[in-house]
């Protein structure tokens, strides 16, 4: 596997368990969607507020990317399937949830963007 790109998805876990909206900006692309349960998000500012609102309403926050599939890799472009967990504290009470992603990522400036994030429960 193209280890460039297991990296960017572990760092952009990382990121994403940081709940700090500047960590995850990098990896995303500007013209990007996102699809999540609750809706979809185009452009980075409808995503920030969608992930920002995933942080608030989720303190101590634990998101885990696992069973990560790369169905499509080229030199510019890729798709990962993979399952998702998470647990925190909602409303005072620990909770924790499951379902699966799709991303798709593209080479731009020699680095990987996601261009659209599919989580779904």
């Amino acid at each position: 596997m193209n280890t460039d790109l297991e990296e960017f998805l572990k760092a952009y876990e990382r990121a994403n368990n940081s709940h700090v909206w500047a960590n995850v900006e990098p990896f995303i692309a500007s013209e990007a969607t996102y699809w999540f349960t609750d809706g979809s998000y185009a452009g980075k500012a409808e995503i920030r507020q969608a992930i920002e609102t995933t942080f608030t309403n989720i303190q101590d926050e634990v998101y885990q990317i696992s069973n990560v599939r790369w169905p499509l890799v080229t030199d510019n472009e890729a798709v990962c399937t993979y399952a998702f967990t998470w647990q925190g504290i909602v409303n005072g009470e620990q909770k924790s949830g499951k379902g699966r992603g799709t991303n798709v990522l593209k080479r731009q400036n020699d680095s990987w963007k996601i261009i659209h994030e599919h989580l779904s429960v």
